[in-house]
């Protein structure tokens, strides 16, 4: 599902993205990562709205979609340098998901806004306006959710 209000929708996939590169870690977050970029390349409708096909990723939210892979990477590597705590808390671990989402969205704002520009031909204050501002505090809400879904799924998964 997306909701559009101007060139950019408000998706969840950013969301999911966040929480597979600290669920799954780098390496398998990033390969989970490009499998849904391919699979929507080649005309799998996982794209927001139900699209797919090579030219969204060409198109003016192409470099949101992109950015994913580093996002997903920085995420994973962030987030695993912290340990649970020695007294087997959660405490160090959730400090690593929140600085690794932090970071990762700055990459997805970072190059969705870059690319959005260079697309639109937008003034860089046009492509901040319509390409990040929106959606800082439902990106804030979306970090806060997946820190709170990754402390309860990590105690249970075994990678």
């Amino acid at each position: 599902m997306a909701i559009p209000i101007g060139p950019v929708p408000i998706v969840l996939q950013n969301m999911f993205v966040l929480l597979a590169g600290v669920l799954l870690g780098w390496k398998w977050g990033a390969a989970s990562v490009l499998i849904y970029l391919l699979a929507g390349a080649v005309g799998f409708p996982v794209f927001s709205a139900g699209r797919g096909g090579v030219a969204h990723l060409l198109g003016p939210t192409g470099g949101y979609l992109l950015s994913y892979i580093p996002a997903v990477i920085v995420a994973g590597a962030i987030s695993a340098g912290f340990r649970v705590s020695a007294d087997g808390s959660y405490r160090n671990k959730v400090v690593g998901y929140i600085l690794g989402m932090i970071l990762a969205s700055a990459i997805v704002y970072g190059i969705g806004v870059s690319w959005l520009k260079l697309m639109t031909g937008l003034t860089w204050g046009k492509a901040f306006a319509v390409g990040m501002l929106p959606f800082l505090i439902g990106d804030a809400l979306k970090i806060a959710s997946a820190v709170y879904i990754a402390r309860l799924l990590q105690p249970r998964m075994r990678l």
